[in-house]
């Protein structure tokens, strides 16, 4: 893949005037074969194997952030889903809680940012180690720093487990307890359709289908396609998509570069860009502002939804033809608390929680990063994550949900999270739902084009 002086000029400028980052590089790392019947042997095993990896994924890092002068924002680790590994160890939440304290540790000694995979599959049905996992997640979660974990509660091959989607919402609300401003909520995702080569946490693991280790990229530019997109104010739809196309297509090149050598240097395989355009806090890097400089008059009124949808499918387009190692999420993130544009949607009132599941219809992440009142009710959380991944199921794509329920806080407050996790305008919800629906659990069947094959 060869890079003009051209194009090396051009990033550069995208780094300095517009926020332009590689968000992260994220080692994946198999631990199948670290697994033991014996607590001691596995985290005596794991825990060499995540510091000797991380500290190399550092390095080289470092040597490449240096050579190019882009920035790489965030170094992780995402592992095998854990419930694996703890299936021959006894079941005990004691023995979860260990072993993500062993991950944690051992992640801190790496000086690495964050670690996924404390999670697992459960689209169908659980097992008892699974089920043992899921039970540990308000203790394991509140005792680490460093590690995120997942649940992939639903698929469009599977249906629906309501059976695991009515517990979660109680154990949601018992780490929001066990955490300041529920917090440890945020270091968790659930999903439908869970990518197995996801770069981002919270959702990140290292999938079965993967080799002993690769190496992942996710980019971000939103301050670049907006831009864009502010220089070209007068030129129509058609014209502003293929705008946004070369963007996207320049600056994934650059981060398959990057990722490339970075793989290289540590003599592992290169696995894929993510292409997500994902916000941060800092002035101009909002996803927000974008469908608002296409000129929405503010992030969820009428229009957000199309603009949206024209967003994505052009950054799809212009990663798939800059690459053809794309995968993970790869489309566009809408964190309310991590995005100021978000964020001032929902104090101005433009943005609720129903127009919000709307535009998750069209990105490709879901219903990421938002505040609810702590008292809300536990089959309310559920029916929330219900909905939300019915929408992945029935259009077959991912979709997720990162809730934070924050004791003590009413509708209306904005609550500090500190960091790259913004501030969170605690969002209205109904007090309640769909009880007597949730609680019939057992399994929503998957829908008919799982027949396909």
């Amino acid at each position: 893949m060869a890079i003009t002086v051209e194009e090396v000029f051009e990033t550069v400028n995208m780094t300095l005037q517009h926020n332009f980052d590689v968000r992260t590089v994220t080692l994946g790392i198999n631990l199948k074969d670290c697994m033991d019947r014996r607590t001691d042997g596995l985290c005596r095993r794991i825990e060499k194997r995540i510091i000797e990896k991380g500290l190399a994924l550092n390095q080289h890092a470092d040597l490449i952030e240096h050579k190019y002068g882009i920035p790489i924002t965030n170094r992780r680790i995402s592992v095998t889903p854990v419930s694996l590994l703890l299936e021959p160890l006894p079941k005990t939440i004691s023995t979860a809680v260990r072993v993500a304290k062993t991950l944690d540790r051992a992640a801190s000694k790496a000086d690495i940012d964050f670690l996924g995979g404390f999670g697992a599959m459960v689209q169908k049905g659980t097992t008892a180690a699974e089920r043992n996992l899921i039970e540990a997640i308000p203790s394991s979660i509140s005792a680490t720093k460093r590690v995120c974990g997942f649940l992939n509660l639903a698929s469009s091959a599977a249906g629906m487990n309501m059976t695991a989607i009515e517990r979660f919402g109680h154990i949601l609300k018992k780490l929001a307890e066990r955490t300041e401003k529920g917090i440890g909520c945020a270091k968790i995702a659930v999903f439908s359709n869970v990518p197995e080569d996801n770069p981002f946490m919270a959702g990140a693991h290292h999938g079965t289908g993967e080799p002993d280790f690769s190496l992942n990229i996710g980019i971000s530019g939103p301050g670049v396609v907006r831009s864009v997109i502010q220089n070209n104010p007068f030129c129509d739809l058609t014209e502003l998509s293929e705008v946004i196309k070369r963007t996207v297509f320049k600056i994934t090149r650059a981060g398959e570069l990057i990722g490339r050598e970075i793989a290289d240097l540590m003599g592992i395989d290169f696995g894929i860009v993510d292409i997500s355009l994902a916000a941060t806090p800092a002035a101009g890097d909002s996803v927000a502002r974008i469908v608002e400089a296409m000129g929405v008059s503010r992030m969820g009124r009428p229009g957000s939804t199309a603009a949206l949808a024209m967003l994505i499918d052009a950054v799809k387009k212009g990663g798939t033809m800059a690459s053809g190692n794309v995968g993970g999420l790869s489309g566009t993130f809408i964190p309310v608390s991590e995005d100021t544009g978000m964020i001032q949607a929902v104090q101005s009132k433009a943005l609720s929680l129903d127009k919000l599941e709307a535009l998750t219809s069209v990105c490709s992440v879901g219903m990421d990063m938002f505040a609810i009142p702590g008292d809300t009710p536990a089959d309310v959380i559920s029916a929330i994550i219900a909905d939300e991944l019915a929408i992945g199921v029935i259009n077959h794509k991912t979709t997720s949900v990162r809730v934070i329920p924050v004791p003590g806080a009413r509708s209306g407050d904005i609550v500090p999270l500190g960091g790259l996790l913004g501030s969170a305008p605690v969002m209205r919800v109904p007090q309640k739902a769909a009880k007597s629906f949730i609680q019939r659990k057992g399994r929503i069947p998957a829908p008919m084009h799982a027949l396909r094959n």
